[in-house]
C-alpha cells in the first residue's frame, strides 16, 4: 500500500464551465418553434428563468383547469360529474382529489437560451454540453446549428457541440415534457401521480472541453474471492488517433486514504499485450487493468460500507503533443449472488427489508440531485429498520447512489417504464427499444456503485411481455453481471429471473377485500410463505406488501410550501366538516394510524418468519400522494414521522435482528396456557450470542410471569433460529390484556425486544351475567322500539342483513384507497372509542383497534348515524374512508320514550370459543344494568330505524 498522490489531481486537459444561472425562456405550447426557427436569433423571451430548475416551480405555466392534460390514469372519474365535487370544479379554484396539485401546469415544449463564452484555450477541443436531469427530451442548437437530441429519463444528456471557436456563441435548448415514448402514463418517471410532469433541467449544467484523448467510460469489476478489482477502461480519441502512452490505475481506500501500488500499462501503435481483443483504433479503444487490493481488503455491505476510489490517469502522445486525462470512480468490494432461495451478499445470507421510493418530492416536484438530501432519506429509512430502496419505474440521480454507497444501503433500480394501462411490452412499439436503450444507459452510468444491487426493467408490465423480458434478462445480465436481475417488479415470474419480485406472498392482495387473511381469519402469528418458497429454486422478494392507509393528517397541509399543493386534503377536510366531524380529525388519524401500524407489523413479521424467504418491499414507508391519494405511510411525503409511530417502535419488528413469536391464537381462555413457538430472524453481520427470555407484562409494564428460552443461544445468520412449541402459564381471572415480550440480551450488552398483545378471557358461559332480567335483548327493531318507549332498557343487536347501507366494515384499515380500487373493501379505518367509557369496564381496550376487536368486527356492519343530531357521538364509531366521511356507528345509546336503548351492530352472536364476544356482551350488559347507564341524548323511533337504512 502507498500514500501516492491522487491521480485525479494530476494535470488534465479537461476544462469545465458551469452554466447555472439566468436563461431566457419562451413557451411553445403549439410546437411551432422549430418550424419558425426560433434557434436562429435571440428568443422573443417571455420569461427569465433560473436553471437548474423547472419552469413550474418558478410560476410559469397554465392555471389548473378541468381540461388540464394530466399525465396519469384517473381510476375514479367522479370528480368530473359527482355533485359533491361541484364546488371544487370552479374555474380559477380547482381542487382535484386524486394527487398533489401543482400551482401551475405546463405540458409541451419550452425553449431556453443564453450566450456562452468559449475561452481561447478551448480551441481544437471537442466541447460537450451536459445536462444532469432533463424532463424529458432535449434538443440543442449552437449559433443556429442543430447539435442533436437526447431523450433519457434516467441519465444525463450529453450533447457534443463539436469544436467551437473562442468567443461568444448563442446556445439554444428546447425541452419537451410530452410523452416522447409511451412508457405508460402512470410510470413514476413521468406521471403526475408522483413527481409531476415538470419541464426543465435540474442538477449539473456544464460545458466541458474534452481532452484530445480521453477516458470515456470506466467499469470497476470487483472479485471478492481474489481481492482484486479490474478496471475496464474505454478510451476515445479524435481524428489524430490515440497515439502512444500509458494508463495508470490505483485503488484508494476511502476510509484512510491508503492506496494500492499503481498499475501502469503502456500502449503504442502495436497496442501491447494488455489490451483486449478490440484493442485501440484511431478513434480510441479499450484496456483492462487488474489491480490487487491486498489480502486484507475490506468488503462493502450494509454493516461495513467500505468504499474504494478507483483512480485512472492516461498520458498519451499524439503527433508529438502530450495529452492528459484523469478520472475517479467509486466501487466497493462486493458481490451479490444467490444460493437456492437465499440472497447472498459477499457469501452471507441477506434479507431485503425495502420500501418504495416513488419520486415524491412535493416542494420541488422533481428529485434532488445533492447527496445531503439523499443521505437524509436513507437515514430515515434505516431508522425504521430498512436496508433497501426500490425505485418504482424510475432511476434516481447520481447523488442517491453516492449516499447509498456511503451508508451501505441497497438499491433496486428500474427503468422508467410502467408499460401498462394502455402501454405494453413485446408489441413492437417504440417502448420496446426504449427499455433496452435506457437499461444500457443506467448500467453504463451508475453500474460501478456497490449500492446498485438489483434491477428490474420497470414495474408490472402489460402486453406480450414474457418473450421480450426473457431476452432482456439474458442480454443485460450478460452485459453487466455485477447485480441481480428480475424481469419486472410484480411480474412476470420467469425461470431466467435471478430472484422473483412476486405479488403473491403478502397478507392482502389486490381484490381480496374482506376475504384477505387479516380480515377473514382469526388473529394469529403463525402464517408464513413457506409454500411459496418451496415452489421456487431462487429467492422470492414480496412485491409491495402492506398498502395500509391511515386517515389524512390535515395538520400536514402547512408543510406544502413549494410547487405541489395538497388541495385534495382541503376537499377531505370539507367533507369531514360538512358531516360534523371536523373536531375528530386528530382522533381519526391516531386510531387509524395505530391500526395501520398493527397491520404492517403482521405483514412484516409474516415475511420474517418464513425460512428461506428473500425479503419484502413495503408500499410503503412513506405516503403515496397519487392514485387517488394513498396514505399508506407511517412517514409523510417529506420523510417525516407521523405522530402515531416512532422509528424505534417500527424497528422493533423490522430490522437486522427481530425476535418473533408464533402464536396460534391471541385470545386465551382464563386458566389455560398460551401456546407459542419462539423464533429469531437474525440477518446481522455474523452469528450472535444472546440470552433469550420471555415475559408476560400487564398494561402498566409490570412483569406478571416470565422465563428463559435459552441461556446462551448462538443465533446463526438466517431465520431458522427456533425453539419448538411450548405452553406458557397465564393469569386467571377477569378479562385482561397482556404483552408477551421476547427479549435478546447480547454478549455485548445490547437489548433487542419485540412484543405481541394477547388477551385472557373468562369462559363464555353466562355471558349476559347479572344483566339478565334487567335488560331486554332483541334482534327485532320494532320490538326494541316498543319496549323502550314503554320504559324498558333494551339492547338491540342488529343483524348484518338488516343494515341496508353499502359500507364494508373490516378489521383492517383501507387497502391503498377506495377511489383507485373502485371501492374495494374494507371502507373503514378502525374503531374510535373512549376506553374510559363504562361500557368497556369489563372489556380491555385502549381506544384503538387491536386484535381483540376482530371477533366483534368479523361479520358485522356499520350503521349510518347521519339521521341523528350531529352532536351525538357513537360509543363505538367506525372511521369511514375520507372520500365519503360518512358518520358511522357500531354502538349507539340514547333515550327512547320512557326507556333507554343501546343499538349494537357489532357481532355479539354467541359461538363456541368466541370469548371476546362473550366478554364484550357481558361488559355491555353490566353497564346497561348499572347506575352509569345514563344516555345523554333522546331519539325517536324513526331515528332508530334510520340507523338501519
Amino acid at each position: 500500500m502507498t500514500t501516492a498522490p491522487r491521480l485525479s489531481d494530476a494535470v488534465t486537459d479537461r476544462r469545465e464551465v458551469d452554466l447555472a444561472g439566468t436563461w431566457a425562456c419562451r413557451l411553445d405550447p403549439d410546437g411551432v418553434g422549430e418550424r419558425e426557427q426560433w434557434f436562429l436569433a435571440p428568443l422573443a423571451a417571455e420569461h427569465e428563468v433560473t436553471l437548474p430548475g423547472s419552469i413550474q416551480e418558478q410560476g410559469i405555466g397554465d392555471e389548473i383547469a378541468l381540461d388540464t392534460p394530466w399525465t396519469g390514469s384517473i381510476a375514479d372519474r367522479s370528480f368530473f360529474d359527482d355533485e359533491r365535487y361541484e364546488p371544487y370544479r370552479q374555474p380559477g379554484d380547482i381542487s382535484i382529489p386524486f394527487w398533489l396539485q401543482p400551482r401551475v401546469y405546463y405540458r409541451g415544449a419550452a425553449w431556453f437560451q443564453r450566450e456562452i463564452v468559449v475561452p481561447a484555450d478551448w480551441a481544437d477541443r471537442p466541447v460537450v454540453l451536459r445536462l444532469e436531469r432533463v424532463h424529458w427530451e432535449s434538443t440543442v442548437w449552437v449559433d443556429g446549428r442543430l447539435v442533436g437530441r437526447a431523450d433519457s429519463l434516467t441519465t444525463p444528456h450529453a450533447h457534443d457541440l463539436g469544436h467551437l471557436s473562442p468567443g461568444t456563441h448563442l446556445l439554444t435548448l428546447r425541452v419537451d415534457n410530452r410523452m416522447v415514448v409511451d412508457v405508460g402514463p402512470n410510470a413514476h418517471s413521468v406521471t403526475d401521480h408522483t413527481q409531476g410532469n415538470w419541464n426543465g433541467v435540474v442538477g449539473a449544467l456544464t460545458l466541458t472541453a474534452e481532452p484530445a484523448v480521453r477516458i470515456s467510460r470506466v467499469r470497476a469489476v470487483p472479485d471478492v474471492a481474489r481481492r482484486v478489482v479490474t478496471a475496464k477502461i474505454d478510451l476515445a480519441a479524435g481524428p489524430a488517433g490515440a497515439g502512444v502512452g500509458t494508463v495508470r490505475v490505483l485503488a484508494r481506500s476511502r476510509e484512510d486514504g491508503v492506496a494500492t501500488e499503481p498499475v501502469v500499462v503502456a500502449f503504442d501503435e502495436d497496442y501491447g499485450e494488455h489490451l483486449d481483443a478490440r484493442g485501440l483504433t484511431a478513434a480510441g479503444g479499450h484496456v483492462d487493468v487488474e489491480v490487487p487490493l491486498g489480502p486484507d481488503a475490506r468488503t462493502w455491505d450494509e454493516f461495513s460500507p467500505h468504499l474504494y476510489d478507483l483512480e485512472i490517469e492516461i498520458v498519451t502522445v499524439v503527433d508529438g503533443v502530450e495529452h492528459h486525462d484523469a478520472t475517479t470512480t467509486t466501487f466497493g468490494l462486493r458481490e451479490i449472488t444467490t444460493d437456492g432461495p437465499h440472497l447472498l451478499v459477499n457469501g452471507r445470507k441477506t434479507f431485503v427489508r425495502g420500501t418504495l421510493e416513488s419520486c415524491v418530492f412535493p416542494l420541488t416536484g422533481y428529485p434532488p440531485t445533492d447527496v445531503a438530501s439523499w443521505r437524509r432519506v436513507i437515514d430515515v429509512a434505516r431508522s425504521y429498520g430498512l436496508n433497501l430502496l426500490r425505485f418504482h419505474s424510475w432511476c434516481p440521480p447520481e447523488a442517491a447512489f453516492q449516499a447509498a454507497d456511503e451508508a451501505g444501503f441497497y438499491l433496486q433500480v428500474e427503468g422508467p417504464v410502467w408499460a401498462n394501462q394502455g402501454a405494453g411490452l413485446g408489441e413492437s412499439r417504440p417502448v420496446d427499444d426504449y427499455v433496452h436503450v435506457e437499461t444500457r444507459r443506467i448500467l453504463d452510468t451508475y453500474g460501478n456503485h456497490p449500492s446498485f444491487v438489483m434491477m428490474a426493467h420497470g414495474n408490472e408490465p402489460g402486453g406480450r411481455d414474457v418473450e421480450f423480458l426473457t431476452a432482456w434478462l439474458q442480454r443485460w445480465r450478460s452485459y453487466d453481471p455485477r447485480r441481480l436481475y428480475t424481469a419486472g417488479a410484480g411480474w412476470p415470474v420467469l425461470p431466467e429471473n435471478d430472484f422473483d419480485n412476486d405479488f403473491e406472498p403478502r397478507a392482502h392482495r389486490w381484490g381480496e377485500g374482506l376475504e384477505s387473511r387479516m380480515n377473514g381469519a382469526p388473529p394469529e402469528t403463525c402464517t408464513d410463505y413457506a409454500e411459496r418458497v418451496a415452489r421456487s429454486d431462487r429467492p422470492v422478494v414480496s412485491h409491495e406488501i402492506g398498502q395500509w392507509c391511515a386517515y389524512p393528517d390535515l395538520a400536514e397541509v402547512d408543510r406544502y410550501t413549494g410547487l405541489m399543493q395538497p388541495r385534495n386534503f382541503g376537499v377531505f377536510a370539507d367533507f369531514l366538516r360538512e358531516n360534523g366531524m371536523a373536531d375528530q380529525a386528530e382522533d381519526f388519524l391516531r386510531v387509524s394510524g395505530r391500526l395501520q401500524l398493527l397491520c404492517y407489523k403482521e405483514d412484516v413479521e409474516s415475511a420474517l418468519r418464513t425460512v428461506g424467504f428473500g425479503g419484502f418491499h413495503l408500499l410503503g414507508l412513506t405516503d403515496f400522494p397519487g392514485q387517488g391519494t394513498a396514505l399508506v405511510g407511517v412517514v409523510n411525503p417529506f420523510w417525516e414521522p407521523k405522530p402515531y409511530c416512532t422509528p424505534e417502535e417500527f424497528a422493533r419488528f423490522c430490522g437486522p435482528t427481530v425476535p418473533l413469536a408464533r402464536l396460534p391464537r391471541r385470545v386465551v381462555p382464563a386458566g389455560e396456557g398460551l401456546e407459542v413457538e419462539f423464533q429469531v430472524a437474525h440477518f446481522g453481520a455474523a452469528p450472535l450470542r444472546a440470552q433469550v427470555t420471555w415475559s408476560l407484562r400487564d398494561d402498566a409494564g409490570t412483569e406478571v410471569t416470565g422465563g428463559v428460552v435459552a441461556e446462551d443461544a448462538v443465533l446463526e445468520v438466517g431465520n431458522h433460529n427456533r425453539w419448538g412449541v411450548t405452553t406458557l402459564p397465564v393469569p386467571a381471572g377477569e378479562a385482561a390484556r397482556y404483552s408477551l415480550v421476547l427479549t435478546l440480551r447480547t454478549a455485548d450488552g445490547a437489548l433487542l425486544e419485540n412484543d405481541w398483545a394477547v388477551w385472557v378471557m373468562p369462559a363464555a358461559e353466562g355471558a349476559d351475567g347479572a344483566a339478565n332480567g334487567t335488560v331486554h335483548v332483541t334482534h327485532d327493531p320494532q320490538d326494541a322500539i316498543g319496549r323502550a318507549e314503554a320504559g324498558a332498557d333494551v339492547l338491540l343487536l342488529v343483524r348484518p342483513e338488516d343494515v341496508g347501507n353499502d359500507v364494508a366494515l373490516g378489521f383492517t384499515t383501507v387497502f391503498w384507497n377506495t377511489a383507485w380500487t373502485h371501492d374495494q373493501a374494507p371502507h373503514t379505518l378502525g374503531l374510535l372509542h373512549d376506553p374510559e367509557h363504562p361500557a368497556f369496564a369489563g372489556f380491555p381496550t385502549d381506544g384503538t383497534t387491536d386484535w381483540q376487536w376482530w371477533e366483534l368486527v368479523h361479520g358485522a356492519r356499520a350503521m349510518l348515524v347521519d339521521g341523528l343530531p350531529q352532536h351525538v357521538r357513537p360509543i363505538v364509531q367506525p372511521i369511514d374512508t375520507w372520500f365519503e366521511a360518512r358518520r358511522l356507528g357500531a354502538l349507539v345509546e340514547g333515550r327512547l320514550g320512557r326507556g333507554r336503548l343501546v343499538v349494537c351492530s357489532l357481532n355479539l352472536e354467541p359461538e363456541p370459543d368466541r370469548l371476546v364476544r362473550a366478554a364484550f356482551r357481558r361488559s355491555l350488559l353490566a353497564y346497561m344494568a348499572s347506575p352509569a347507564f345514563a344516555p345523554e341524548h333522546t331519539f325517536d323511533g324513526a331515528q332508530v330505524l334510520g340507523l338501519l337504512r
